[in-house]
């Protein structure tokens, strides 16, 4: 078999079966503190697809990159083919403070395909896409909900794509949700490019939950073996099949007060059951919050104090039949419909 030629990006040149960090430049802090895109590239000895797996996009969303650290450093990256592209931080402006956006109030996952002349995010997209999205087959983008809500570790998958409903099977997360694109995300910039992305989700923002983190690392070792990048003895096999659902909405506050929680993430619930009940800081009125339809409860809210009219509960449709496959109406898109 012929020798694997080195990986080349960035001006470096990585060699079969070694492992690099590096940094691609962006910009200056207006301290002058410079500021670049890090990503560790781990070159296998053996031909195979690039696959990236990213976190941070949205920068208060933190658990990714508890995940992807946990991933570089697992001993099946040891027999890997192809090649690995580790991006922990993409969005290292909204990391450092804490936020899902970036210093000019832009939001990166609706910043793509980007333009090396545009704004702060459009730039930063551009070099995303250029450098990685550009490099790779498959990519795997790792998020969490947003600060005082929490996620089910769920996939999130476009419709009418069957390669990448195939890797939400062997990545095997609790359940598999249809989601539509959003114009400017970065799964609607790789299915042009052609690049097959499955969309993470699980825990909270700017916390970090084992158990989710845990369930995404088997995941990612899964789908690798599922493309060729590592022998089926790599990953741990799935403990049951995803539940594939199609349609979902957030079940909203129908009243302001102090809440209390009667569900949780991954319960599945029957029509007329309460999930949550609101009461007044008197304890003079209570007003319940009903499941309007059975399904299995994919996030949820976990602040006490609620206006009317908060998004509480995101409930899904359990799965009828392989057949029904939602309206365009009923599904989601792939960010926290909030």
């Amino acid at each position: 078999m012929a020798k694997r030629e080195n990986y080349q990006i960035a001006g470096r040149s990585i060699p079969p079966g070694r492992r690099a960090t590096v940094a691609l430049p962006m910009t200056n802090m207006p301290d002058h503190t410079p500021v670049a895109l890090s990503l560790h590239v781990v070159h296998g000895t053996r031909p195979g697809p690039v696959m990236f797996v990213s976190a941070a996009i949205h920068g208060d969303e933190v658990i990714g990159v508890e995940i992807v650290r946990r991933l570089l450093r697992h001993a099946a990256l040891n027999r890997i083919s192809g090649t690995l592209l580790a991006v922990p931080i993409v969005n290292a402006f909204g990391f450092l403070s804490h936020s899902r956006y970036l210093p000019d109030r832009r939001d990166l996952n609706r910043s793509f395909p980007g333009s090396a002349a545009g704004s702060l995010a459009s730039r930063l997209a551009y070099t995303f896409r250029t450098e990685v999205l550009a490099r790779a087959t498959y990519g795997i983008d790792l998020h969490s909900a947003a600060i005082h809500r929490t996620n089910l570790p769920q996939i999130r998958v476009s419709p009418g794509q069957p390669e990448a409903l195939r890797l939400a099977q062997a990545f095997a997360a609790p359940v598999t949700l249809t989601s539509k694109m959003r114009d400017g995300s970065l799964r609607a910039t790789a299915k042009q490019a052609g690049v097959t992305v499955l969309l993470f989700e699980g825990g909270e923002g700017l916390r970090v939950e084992d158990a989710a983190v845990k369930v995404a690392i088997a995941g990612i070792l899964r789908v690798m073996v599922a493309v060729g990048m590592l022998p089926a003895s790599a990953a741990p096999p799935a403990r049951s099949a995803t539940l594939h659902c199609q349609k979902s909405d957030w079940l909203r506050a129908p009243g302001a007060g102090l809440m209390t929680l009667l569900a949780d993430v991954g319960d599945r619930v029957t029509a007329g059951q309460v999930l949550a009940t609101i009461s007044d800081p008197f304890g003079e009125t209570e007003i319940e919050l009903l499941a309007p339809r059975p399904g299995i409860l994919l996030g949820r809210a976990h602040l006490p104090l609620v206006n009317e009219g908060d998004a509480l509960f995101h409930l899904a449709d359990l799965p009828q039949d392989d057949g029904d496959a939602g309206t365009e109406q009923d599904i989601p898109d792939e960010d926290e419909v909030i």
